[in-house]
């Protein structure tokens, strides 16, 4: 069970703890233009934006949650503890008494997830077996091998179903050519019968050099592409390693999402790009 608020270090704690709720009402309290009491313009001044960020940041419908958005893929400093004392530096003192109840409900529940995750599910062992069970982070792909030397990839390959045919594609041409790099396809190389969350956590954090980022309309749609790519977001906050690796295969009616805007993107939609794509992605997963 994770101790209560008053015992948390907020500053160890990352944005993505907070909740749609959380968010929504920062923006109820600093979206409206203020002459009075400090509004987004100057949380993000405080948090390192430039006068032309912001200025583009005022056609945003909701241009506290882009900020928070933005603030938290770019740099490796975003946590709890640093929203709640910019605030307080600002002297919106106001805004961190009424929705501090809330935030610390909210890091409560997101430190209790990261501990189930953590935690292996409970198996009921075989009557009739004398071999210990395979510890669930060892036994988790096809070619683990059971005297627990795990199996390794290049990349961790973050998609949904609608997109599988690229996906397959990019086996083809990743794995089966002379780039010989090694994907991580989660229904291909992952065995059935584990938790989802602890073995995406384990692979995308442990196991993976990279994750690429299938990004199409679906992919916005999908809670499991949303959970695996703030995960990895959380692991280098700022693409500081070049962790991510967005990657747009066809044309979008959605926008692209905006926690991905700061990384540089491999567009399969180019036409006067697309002989060089695959030698691009394929270098950017055999950097060491």
């Amino acid at each position: 069970m994770a101790g209560s608020s008053s015992d948390v270090d907020l500053w160890k704690v990352p944005l993505v703890a907070l909740n749609v709720t959380v968010r929504r009402k920062l923006g109820l309290y600093l979206n409206p233009k203020n002459t009075v009491a400090a509004d987004w313009m100057t949380v993000a001044e405080e948090m390192g934006f430039t006068y032309l960020e912001i200025k583009n940041y005022e056609a945003s419908k909701n241009p506290t949650r882009t900020v928070l958005e933005d603030w938290q893929a770019r740099s490796k400093d975003t946590s709890v503890g640093k929203l709640l004392s910019i605030l307080t530096e600002v002297e919106r003192k106001d805004v961190v008494e009424d929705l501090r109840p809330q935030i610390d409900e909210d890091v409560r529940k997101y430190l209790e997830s990261l501990q189930r995750k953590s935690e292996p599910p409970l198996q009921v062992p075989e009557v009739d077996s004398c071999v210990p069970r395979t510890p669930e982070r060892f036994g988790i792909t096809v070619e683990d091998d059971p005297e627990g030397a795990p199996e390794m990839f290049d990349a961790f390959i973050c998609y949904c179903q609608n997109d599988f045919q690229f996906v397959c594609e990019m086996i083809r041409e990743l794995e089966q050519t002379d780039y010989k790099l090694k994907l991580c396809v989660f229904d291909r190389d992952v065995l059935p019968g584990s938790c989802v969350w602890t073995i995406t956590s384990e692979l995308i954090e442990k196991r993976c050099k990279r994750m690429v980022v299938v990004i199409s309309d679906e992919y916005l749609e999908s809670d499991a592409c949303d959970f695996q790519t703030k995960f990895a977001l959380s692991l280098c906050p700022g693409a500081r390693n070049k962790r991510l690796i967005p990657v747009i295969y066809k044309t979008m009616k959605k926008p692209f999402p905006t926690i991905l805007r700061f990384l540089t993107v491999c567009d399969y939609t180019k036409p006067c790009t697309q002989a060089w794509f695959w030698i691009r992605l394929a270098k950017a997963l055999s950097l060491p």
